[in-house]
């Protein structure tokens, strides 16, 4: 059998494509070397609770067609992220805001928050992320929530990082701790996977399989091939390799209520060796007598041989742009792994969709 489309990972990129194309009477046939769909979305139930196994996953977006078009697919809870931050057993709100200023600064008045922050802020033209950041928040802020964190994740000192990483760093002079400002904001009632479930129904899925141990006869089955792996892998590194940051995942069991009262805890010191610790009950406050952590080492990517990050430098945007010039119309390249871009899920869903309208697949086709 020939299909209209080979689709190389079951992620959200893939998965939504393949349920477009599905709908419009185009045949697909999906591949992904793990064991399972979902890719870095994937969630498992393990003792009542929706355990987010490559970290966690909020779906959140001010774009109602995406919003409408995701709910298709499962029904959502609503959810508002919270996030706190751990600095040697101190505790901040995150991202910054008023519960942040008064516990760093004593205060909650806008005039005198300004004049702390400006006693240490950095005055010249900022060249990279540390320059931005102090002279954004200043050295109180900066030393205690930023600096560790940053270091940790990844893995050189943030004067060596380009400001652009934390060019849209939360500040808010209100009480509000809600993580993202998007109108839209939920997890799935019955976990991520099976949003795949769904968007991957009427294609036929191989689970297991690597397209490059196969790549000959896969490529030979299809007539158009959609990739959503690392590109230069791709092209079989022909132009160097591109680099990433990755993480390692320690996930464990305690027998207890609750571990850290709140989803997420992010560690900003630089001591400490993870970045933060997942509680996953508290996505869904899900009521059992014990709770699953999960924590979160930062790692290079070669330890793992799973990318997650793409580090945007002027070294990898010059090697991605000549892998770019050698895609032709047979291959569609898609998702954060393929377009070598930090995409959040909205994005991806949004990006897919586009792509399917660019092609101009429909039924009459």
């Amino acid at each position: 059998m020939t299909y209209d489309f080979l689709i190389v990972g079951a992620g959200l990129f893939g998965s939504v494509f393949a349920r477009e194309a599905t709908d419009q009477g185009y045949s697909c046939i999906v591949v992904d070397k793990r064991s399972h769909i979902a890719g870095n979305c994937y969630t498992k139930n393990i003792d009542g609770i929706d355990v987010h196994k490559y970290g966690p996953h909020i779906f959140h977006t001010s774009n109602k067609k995406i919003w409408d078009y995701i709910n298709r697919f499962t029904e959502f809870e609503q959810y508002q992220h919270n996030v706190m931050a751990n600095y040697f057993d101190s505790i901040y709100q995150l991202p910054f805001n008023l519960n942040t200023f008064y516990k760093m600064f004593g205060t909650y008045k806008k005039e005198e928050i300004l004049e702390a922050i400006d006693q240490s802020r950095f005055k010249g033209d900022p060249q990279n992320l540390e320059e931005y950041a102090l002279s954004i928040v200043g050295e109180g802020i900066y030393r205690k929530l930023i600096y560790g964190y940053t270091k940790k994740q990844w893995g050189v000192e943030p004067r060596n990082l380009p400001k652009f990483i934390i060019a849209r760093l939360p500040f808010r002079f209100t009480f509000d701790n809600s993580y993202y400002n998007h109108r839209y904001q939920g997890i799935p009632k019955h976990g991520y996977t099976k949003i795949f479930e769904n968007l991957l129904d009427g294609s036929d899925v191989y689970l297991e399989t690597d397209f490059f141990e196969k790549r000959s006869t896969l490529e030979k089955i299809a007539k158009r091939i959609v990739y959503t792996g690392p590109i230069d892998r791709f092209y079989n590194y022909s132009f160097g390799e591109l680099d990433y940051r990755s993480l390692r995942f320690e996930e464990i069991k305690l027998e207890q209520e609750s571990f850290q009262g709140c989803s997420q805890m992010n560690y900003t010191d630089e001591a400490t060796p993870y970045t933060r610790i997942i509680e996953h009950k508290f996505f869904k406050r899900s009521p059992t007598k014990n709770t699953i952590i999960t924590k979160e080492f930062p790692s290079q990517y070669k330890e793992t041989g799973d990318p997650y990050y793409p580090i945007n430098n002027q070294k990898n945007s010059y090697i991605l742009h000549k892998y770019k010039s050698m895609i032709n119309d047979k291959y569609i390249f898609g998702g954060r792994l393929a377009e070598y871009k930090y995409y959040d899920m909205h994005q991806v869903v949004g990006s897919a969709l586009k792509t399917i309208e660019k092609l101009g697949l429909n039924k009459t086709t």
